[in-house]
């Protein structure tokens, strides 16, 4: 069986959160099974002399014919594909800055759709995996040129849909037979996520309770009543991470590697993050949040709590991009709080460093699809503080039975967070306990294995 996995960003040749992450592990997790390869743009910003030329093509979008270059790349038995196409592969970011997107993201990612369903005919494709609104207009054109490919539709975070003015479907060249309410037609917008949805043969989420959530009016973020109408061939599966790449024994981003057998190296970690840092004294308990600066993140109630928890006995760190506003006034916090340190941006191997270092991860999310950082947090020994929602709610719990210890609140509110924060404490004293927690979850089993026979599932008709 051939598969080709499609998303608009794959680690470690672009990456903007979580979607480039399971870009990479799922196919890792997959390739022993099938044949698997993938496919993304090739960016402005990378370097086009690291890959092989494969092929060209030329692919029609309304009057105009693209020309389009195909590179490649083998590694670790996984090849890569590249699209090289104008408009996609000229601009300095993916999607665009940090004040808007581009203007012509429909035409970009209508390019990379069509170049995606080229490639499927160049490789003999079998199945096609979609990922999130920027590959699924490949969806309705496989089913618009009747090619026999089965395709799965996977919903990273049903907030970003593509939605474009009505002129969108002339400019890419969609017949106006598309929009209505059962297509694209989303409040009088062209909206590219339902495309995805209503011409996939599967569609899945990155966890099981989320799935459900995206059915209800409070996460449906519009498209509840489109979702239940094609919720016989919805399906949610939790994500994984790549574990020899997040990996506290092997990682090469770290300063002192260790195991569940070897924790005070974890705390070697921690003297050396506080050292490279303006917070001080290791043995405070350092709570860190790795994320995007947006609202879905919890940031009003890091904010709302923010006097509360910082006059802890503590250590904060954050380290995250995103809104200019919540960035401004982390900065300001930074300054007047001797105990917070704001890193603004985002660092790869920060990111890993922090981990290795954090005692706790805060992740406080007003809904999560599913969430790598639980995953990553309780991969390095570090223990996750999160809200009950998607997949967090799966894969976080606090009755100390199952895989995934953690501390756990039910409702997104500034009373049940902070004491979410005092247990957290509390835990910190009992040393015992902690490393008890610590040594259980770094031997559970976080990786893609098991949701990658799920996927297998799907790809084989066999649910």
């Amino acid at each position: 069986m051939s598969v080709l996995f499609a998303s608009s960003e794959i680690y470690p040749y672009a990456k903007s959160g979580g979607l480039a992450d399971v870009a990479d592990a799922l196919p890792e997790a997959l390739k022993k099974s099938i044949n698997i390869s993938r496919v993304m743009p090739l960016y402005s910003f990378m370097d086009v002399k690291k890959f092989k030329f494969y092929t060209s093509y030329s692919v029609k979008i309304a009057t105009i014919v693209y020309d389009i270059e195909v590179f490649s790349l083998k590694k670790n038995e996984i090849t890569s594909y590249f699209i090289k196409a104008p408009h996609l592969s000229t601009t300095e970011m993916m999607y665009g800055s940090k004040e808007s997107d581009y203007e012509n993201n429909d035409l970009r990612f209508a390019l990379f759709s069509m170049a995606i369903v080229k490639l499927t005919q160049e490789l003999d494709i079998k199945v096609l995996h979609l990922n999130d609104w920027h590959t699924a207009l490949a969806a309705l054109y496989v089913k618009e040129f009747a090619l026999n490919i089965r395709v799965i539709f996977t919903i990273h975070n049903l907030a970003y849909q593509g939605l474009f003015d009505e002129h969108t479907l002339c400019k890419i060249g969609l017949n106006k037979k598309y929009f209505h309410l059962d297509a694209l037609e989303f409040y009088n917008k062209v909206n590219f996520l339902k495309a995805g949805i209503a011409y996939s043969d599967v569609v899945t989420t990155v966890s099981p309770t989320y799935a459900k959530e995206i059915l209800t009016r409070e996460f449906g973020c519009g498209l509840d009543g489109f979702l239940n109408y094609h919720k016989e061939k919805l399906y949610g599966i939790l994500n994984g991470i790549n574990v020899t790449r997040f990996n506290a024994s092997k990682d090469k981003m770290i300063v002192h590697n260790y195991d569940r057998n070897s924790l005070e190296k974890k705390h070697d970690n921690k003297i050396d993050f506080i050292q490279h840092s303006t917070l001080k004294d290791p043995r405070k308990p350092l709570f860190v949040m790795v994320a995007r600066l947006v609202q879905q993140k919890g940031i009003s109630l890091i904010l709302d709590s923010f006097e509360e928890l910082v006059s802890q006995n503590i250590n904060l760190f954050i380290l995250g991009e995103g809104d200019k506003t919540i960035s401004q006034k982390f900065t300001m916090l930074a300054l007047q709080h001797s105990n917070f340190e704001y890193f603004d941006g985002y660092d790869e191997a920060l990111s890993h460093k922090t981990y290795a270092a954090a005692d706790f991860v805060l992740i406080p999310s007003i809904f999560e699809p599913c969430g790598l950082t639980q995953l990553i947090a309780m991969e390095y020994g570090a223990i996750p503080i999160v809200h009950a929602v998607g997949g967090l709610k799966d894969s976080v719990y606090e009755d100390g039975t199952l895989c995934g210890e953690g501390i756990v609140y039910e409702n997104q509110s500034r009373e049940e967070f902070l004491f979410a924060i005092q247990r957290a404490l509390k835990l910190k004293k009992n040393g015992k306990k902690l490393k008890k927690k610590r040594v259980h979850n770094m031997g559970c089993d976080f990786s893609f294995t098991p949701s990658a026979l799920e996927y297998l599932k799907l790809y084989k008709s066999e649910l």
